[in-house]
């Protein structure tokens, strides 16, 4: 095999995929900083916010999977210089996840009684219920910002999300400051501060991007905005058919993940904890593989609209090669750094010892982990997402959560029987999905050569 022709490919995946990484990870880093400062006010509260962001997470999941529609039908409209198009599927997209977070909202707001009945402390109860109600609002501006988003990845400018984010990012930390603890005019809300502070600071996040947008001539005939006489049945189908599976995928994949805390958490308190840190660790990392699966699903739809097949293969497979080479490095820090990185998080000795075991199987998942996300994503691009869907299902659900139960439960391995689960759902899920790209690739590449 002549690496070359892939490795060249890696700057301009990388120029790609950067900003997603950036805004990704300013996601995280606020959510962090987020944990510390509510922490500061005691556990009760941090509990309180732990356990209105646990029910929020899940539906916020499904929403973002579904807002992945709009990138690669925008990236082939782009390839095909069809602006008209493009501005129908954007519009459309807007239109629906628009409607998708007020729907969203809705179903969190009377799905709010769920908080009496999962066995937690009622004055964690007490104190998650108003923040809950304001995080479930915002939903419907962090909506709105992500059909704006998926529509600039489309378009291959990741860079504008990406300055919303990090705008974003500072004023919920100057409102958190303020808000949570009572600094100069503004009262102390404490938890409700937190809320509002990220509640303000997605609806920013929304109108610095449209700002933004609207002041770029690039971006101009794309905000034509849609006429009731120009919505059209087969555009929203359109969406509607890729996103629901990729909401199915993201859905799958983190339920597995919150089942892990469910059931790490019957396991003790230490179990529980050691098994956060290894999960907020690898987040972290996977937020790198995260921006090359949206390089890939733009790259790979840029092609599918020249119907250039093979270069199409080529540079699906410099992204999976090139996260195949970052998360290795992950790997290797992983296995160096595994009794040193959850100092940060604790110093009890027993839930570092039960972290740092978990960090050496976080360390062989890298590789699986990342994998998985990018062809994901080239099969994004690809708009094949039903048949991934059901293999996303079968590798989480059919095979990982039985042996994480089993291995955790039954042969009481605990925390690390359910890391070993997961090991095995991501590497299944990463071979029976690159298999799939690898199949359908080499049948459209056959099936051009015989029209041609």
């Amino acid at each position: 095999m002549n690496l070359e022709k892939y490795t060249s490919e890696f700057k301009n995946n990388l120029k790609l995929a950067t900003p997603v990484m950036i805004g990704s990870l300013g996601h995280l880093l606020v959510g962090l900083i987020d944990d510390i400062m509510v922490g500061r006010l005691g556990p009760v509260e941090l509990a309180a916010t732990s356990l209105g962001n646990s029910i929020v997470f899940i539906a916020l999941s499904i929403g973002i999977g579904f807002s992945f529609a709009i990138t690669p039908l925008l990236a082939e409209s782009d390839s095909e210089g069809d602006e008209n198009k493009g501005r129908l599927i954007f519009q459309h997209g807007l239109l629906l996840t628009t409607i998708m977070g007020v729907v969203m909202f809705v179903f969190l707001f009377f799905l709010k009684p769920i908080l009496y009945h999962l066995n937690q402390p009622e004055e964690v109860v007490v104190l998650a219920i108003p923040y809950y109600e304001i995080i479930a609002f915002s939903m419907i501006p962090l909506m709105i910002f992500q059909g704006f988003k998926q529509f600039t990845d489309g378009l291959s400018q990741t860079k504008y999300a990406m300055y919303a984010t990090i705008v974003a990012n500072i004023i919920n930390v100057v409102l958190n400051f303020a808000l949570i603890y009572g600094l100069w005019i503004f009262p102390r809300l404490e938890l409700v501060g937190a809320a509002i502070g990220t509640l303000i600071s997605r609806v920013a996040m929304v109108f610095f991007i449209y700002i933004v947008l609207a002041n770029k001539e690039k971006f101009k005939p794309y905000l034509i905005r849609l006429k009731f006489n120009e919505i059209k049945k087969e555009v929203l189908k359109k969406i509607v058919n890729l996103g629901f599976p990729t909401a199915l995928q993201m859905l799958f994949e983190v339920g597995l993940f919150a089942a892990s805390v469910l059931l790490a958490g019957t396991y003790g308190a230490f179990s529980q904890a050691a098994n956060q840190i290894a999960l907020k660790l690898a987040s972290t990392t996977f937020m790198i593989a995260v921006g090359i699966g949206v390089a890939a699903t733009v790259r790979v739809g840029n092609q599918k609209g020249l119907k250039n097949y093979v270069e199409l293969r080529r540079i699906a497979f410099s992204n999976f090669i090139l996260v195949f080479f970052m998360m290795s490095m992950f790997s290797v820090g992983f296995l160096l750094l595994k009794d040193i990185l959850p100092l940060a998080f604790t110093d009890n000795l027993e839930v570092i010892q039960i972290a740092s075991s978990l960090l050496i199987v976080a360390a062989l998942f890298q590789l699986s982990d990342g994998i998985q996300a990018v062809v994901l994503g080239g099969l994004r691009g690809l708009q094949d997402v039903n048949i991934p869907s059901l293999l996303t299902f079968m590798a989480y659900w059919v095979i990982g959560f039985p042996v994480c139960y089993y291995l955790g439960t039954i042969l009481k391995m605990e925390s690390l029987g359910i890391w070993i689960g997961l090991l095995t759902a991501l590497t299944s899920s990463a071979v029976m999905l690159f298999f799939r790209f690898n199949y359908l690739t080499n049948k459209l590449i056959h099936k051009n050569n015989g029209t041609t």
